[in-house]
């Protein structure tokens, strides 16, 4: 015996078969005595009866079909915590070397000829009193911070171009 699914889609297709060759039959004898033009435009009909019924099949079988939606899952978020970055506090003001200051940088741009002129001027006004060998060290950062404090500059030196105009003033 054959399962039910398989008997009911053979009968359907059986029946739609039978009633395709009874049509034909029963028209053949008429056509017989119509033109050409007739005889297709029967078959046609015919035709377009038969692919009714299988479109009607296959629209019913989709209907007993439960429809599957696609769901998409939900998002999952992972934070990563960036690794810890170590940053070391500044140093106090009295700890930072006088080389990495910015009086330092804006004192070793001068050309050697500007560097022994600042040191002569600080010398002539009483700051300095190491020897004149146009290089930066104590004697020359403590004559600088001295001067600058004397004329009100002494936030200048906190930046490079503010430094830079202090030394200005000293070789111009």
């Amino acid at each position: 015996m054959l399962p039910a699914v398989i008997t009911a889609k053979f009968s359907k297709a059986a029946i739609g078969a039978t009633l395709a060759i009874a049509l034909t039959a029963a028209s053949a004898a008429p056509v017989q005595a119509l033109g050409k033009n007739e005889q297709k435009f029967l078959q046609g009909v015919a035709a377009a009866m038969v692919m009714d019924r299988i479109l009607d099949d296959m629209r019913r079988q989709q209907r007993k079909q439960p429809k599957q939606y696609y769901t998409q899952p939900a998002p999952v978020y992972n934070y990563v915590a960036p690794a810890p970055v170590y940053r070391p506090a500044p140093a106090p003001h009295y700890q930072t070397s006088i080389y990495a200051t910015p009086a330092a940088a804006a004192f070793n741009s001068y050309s050697y000829t500007d560097r022994r002129r600042i040191q002569q001027r600080l010398a002539a006004y009483g700051y300095y009193r190491s020897g004149i060998d146009g290089s930066f060290g104590p004697g020359t950062y403590n004559a600088v911070l001295a001067y600058a404090n004397d004329r009100g500059q002494r936030n200048a030196l906190g930046s490079q171009a503010g430094a830079y105009g202090v030394y200005d003033g000293l070789v111009y």
